[in-house]
């Protein structure tokens, strides 16, 4: 069955999958604001809309660490959106601890949430004391280096297979006027980039005695050292971007601008928006082309508790509208992220997303740092790494050394 008929087939179940209720309009707040993001909401705001709720859009510009804070500030201050986009993870931890989030247990066992949500970490990391507080959407990993083939053909170079072949070409791009490596002005950026460089260079099992164990001798070892290095090379690298937003250091590496992009796959977005095809016009290596690897990070929504019953039974109706099979793949092909359930058709996938969907059906998967860490020691992570890139003077021993302090207490 292709994918139009298989939509079309299963468009009946996304009109109403709870059965009559009354319609509600329901404000969704959310950081997708980027080309490719919003023709993806568009997505599950059209899933929504056709149950005969309606979904008024609550986009907040400027990426999560811009949008987190007014979210929780929102919903702590007795102003609680209906749904919200966090992290899969940490992140709404305090807010369901503190009795301002909607159990959504009863949804997720009359369907089936545990049976088919792959993998089993992603609902994990949506429960607390045994209960499911949150509805995931995707798999996004952050696990990806984009290139531009024009980029290398200009450079007069061969497009790299892997992380050293790329470092290796950086003098070429230079001389080409070609950044090498776009990495935008925003902390995340530069912490998600040391991280994937962890992976890479390090190994799944070094990434998880650091951010998993907590390791803090391991943290401070040789094998970090090597990836301090890398980071090294990448901030060298990455001089003269001179952008902020994630997007448009993309759009860098679209353009011809910059040789590639540490990124999570979400920058498929862009790629697609611009019309430009997986293979022929970028090349995408999972692990760096070292270690393909796909962390298990994403997207979810979690129901800040409501008074009003009727947009309460409207909650229960978006959480299963997000989880149904044809909003997963409409919603998923525009996003550039890999389906949550694991019983979806995807032919129409492109070639980087099938070597993602390839990686994850061996199992090759780690938690993103997001599932790993609090809030408060990401944010560490974000600040330290921010100032390395933004700093020359700081070296690589000395951001090391603080880097051990923050893994040493970490939660």
């Amino acid at each position: 069955m292709n994918l139009r008929s298989f939509a079309a087939a299963l468009a009946v179940t996304v009109a109403l999958p709870l059965g009559a209720a009354s319609a509600a309009d329901l404000e969704v707040t959310h950081w997708w604001t980027s080309g490719g993001e919003a023709a993806a909401v568009a997505e599950l705001a059209k899933a929504f809309d056709a149950t005969g709720n309606h979904w008024v859009d609550g986009a907040i510009a400027g990426a999560g660490s811009t949008a987190r804070p007014i979210m929780v500030s929102r919903i702590t201050g007795g102003d609680p959106m209906a749904a919200t986009q966090f992290n899969h993870g940490r992140q709404a931890e305090e807010l369901v601890e503190a009795g301002l989030m909607r159990d959504l247990t009863d949804v997720a066992t009359r369907e089936k949430w545990k049976d088919i949500i792959k993998p089993a970490s992603l609902l994990d990391s949506c429960t607390i004391d045994g209960k499911i507080y949150c509805a995931p959407v995707n798999i996004h990993s952050w696990q990806w280096l984009w290139l531009s083939n024009a980029a290398f053909k200009q450079a007069g170079v061969d497009v790299p297979k892997n992380w050293d072949e790329f470092v290796a070409a950086a003098p070429a791009l230079e001389k080409a006027g070609i950044v090498p490596l776009a990495v935008g002005g925003q902390a995340w950026q530069a912490a998600g980039a040391f991280d994937v460089l962890m992976v890479a260079i390090a190994g799944k099992d070094t990434f998880q005695k650091v951010f998993g164990d907590k390791d803090e001798e391991v943290a401070a070892g040789p094998e970090i050292a090597k990836v301090f290095k890398a980071a090294d090379d990448a901030r060298r690298m990455s001089k003269g971007t001179n952008v902020q937003d994630w997007n448009q250091a993309t759009n860098m590496v679209i353009t011809g601008k910059a040789g590639g992009q540490i990124m999570g796959d979400w920058a498929q977005g862009e790629f697609q928006l611009a019309g430009q095809k997986a293979g022929t016009d970028y090349t995408c290596l999972p692990g760096l082309g070292v270690n393909e690897v796909i962390s298990t990070g994403g997207d979810a929504f979690y129901f800040p508790l409501l008074k009003d019953e009727e947009k309460s039974k409207a909650q229960e109706v978006l959480a299963s509208t997000l989880l149904n099979p044809a909003t997963q793949v409409a919603f998923n092909l525009k996003k550039g992220s890999l389906p949550v359930r694991g019983d979806v058709d995807l032919t129409a996938a492109n070639d980087c997303m099938k070597k993602g969907l390839d990686i994850l059906a061996k199992g090759n998967v780690i938690q993103g740092t997001d599932q790993l860490l609090s809030a408060d020691s990401q944010k560490q992570k974000e600040d330290l790494f921010s100032e390395f890139f933004a700093n020359a003077s700081m070296t690589p021993e000395d951001a090391q050394k603080r880097f051990t302090d923050i893994i040493a207490s970490a939660e």
